[in-house]
């Protein structure tokens, strides 16, 4: 136990024979159970969690590939199942420090937030040693996701090393967050929409000899369509169907008025092709609501980042809502 906390690791893991035992094996003493989830390889994966030789461990075995998403939630469920506190994601590739798992539990143990997860990009050293295309990908990623998501105060939404607290597990349907490589970022938007509070951790990455198979051509129009829904979802929950809230009348009033302007600045605009000239009623018929539908997007958009759950004393109430 960690703080009177019981904390199950969960390590997705997929063609990882190389460096699954590592990972096993440097887990910290504190964590009670090793949830391993082998997602269909096609190596002896699972054959090395075994050989490990850790008690702790506990093998799941898919049948068919799930994806990373289908993994992890399959291990939040068997931490729960197992009646652990606090439910942590480290790949089975090494790349998570477990030297800075106290770190990633802190803001939970002590209260601060319900799900904390590592962020890389804290300082200038932190770009050391990762690939540029990398840096460039995660930070376009974060922004989208920032906006997609409504949690304006995380940063690098890819990294799966997380931690979360069985009262936002409890209410969190994990048969409904994505199971692709999308999930990490699904994850915090379906989290955004229970107001679950969460934090970032300066935690750094480890490179080493792991291979990827994210094929990013693919990945990322599919991570983009994602977002896009994600973000309609998160807004018509969060802001209408749950409370009809400000943001929800200025976005709404704000996309029409846009909408509006728009139609009215192309009917100005082919009315006055030649000799014709646009009065000045036609002028600010086309203008007018389409400046003021932008302004209610900015007003919208800084109520939302206030909205953003970056402490759990703005949620009260919600450790024993599970």
């Amino acid at each position: 136990m960690y703080q009177n906390m019981k904390v199950a690791v969960v390590v997705p893991a997929y063609n990882e024979e190389k460096l699954i035992a590592r990972t096993i094996n440097t887990t910290p003493d504190f964590v009670d159970h090793i949830v391993v989830i082998d997602d269909a390889s096609s190596d002896s994966t699972a054959v090395e969690a075994i050989d490990a030789g850790d008690p702790r461990v506990v093998l799941i075995r898919h049948e068919t590939n799930t994806g990373v998403g289908g993994a992890v939630c399959d291990g939040h469920k068997e931490a729960l199942r197992l009646g652990c506190d606090v439910s942590v994601v480290m790949a089975g590739d090494g790349q998570m420090d477990p030297a800075y798992l106290p770190a990633l539990l802190a803001p939970i143990c002590d209260g601060t937030a319900l799900f904390a997860k590592a962020n890389r990009f804290y300082s200038r050293d932190s770009y050391r040693g990762m690939p540029k295309h990398r840096i460039l990908g995660n930070i376009i990623l974060s922004f989208m996701t920032k906006l997609a998501s409504g949690y304006w105060h995380l940063f690098d939404p890819q990294n799966g090393y997380t931690a979360i607290h069985r009262a936002a597990l409890e209410r969190l349907n994990l048969d409904r967050v994505a199971k692709d490589y999308s999930f990490e970022n699904d994850l915090l938007i379906n989290l955004n929409i229970l107001r679950i509070p969460a934090c970032d951790v300066p935690i750094p990455a480890v490179y080493g000899n792991e291979v990827s198979t994210m094929r990013m051509h693919k990945v990322i129009p599919a991570l983009i369509g994602q977002l896009a829904r994600g973000s309609g979802r998160r807004v018509l929950l969060k802001y209408v169907v749950f409370s009809f809230s400000p943001i929800a009348l200025l976005l709404l009033a704000g996309l029409f008025l846009i909408a509006f302007g728009s139609a009215a600045s192309t009917w100005v605009l082919i009315h006055t092709l030649g000799p014709a000239s646009a009065s000045a009623g036609s002028v600010l018929l086309a203008t007018m609501p389409f400046l003021t539908g932008i302004h209610f997007l900015i007003g919208a958009l800084m109520l939302d980042i206030q909205e953003s759950p970056d402490r759990r004393a703005a949620t009260a109430g919600i450790a024993g809502s599970g």
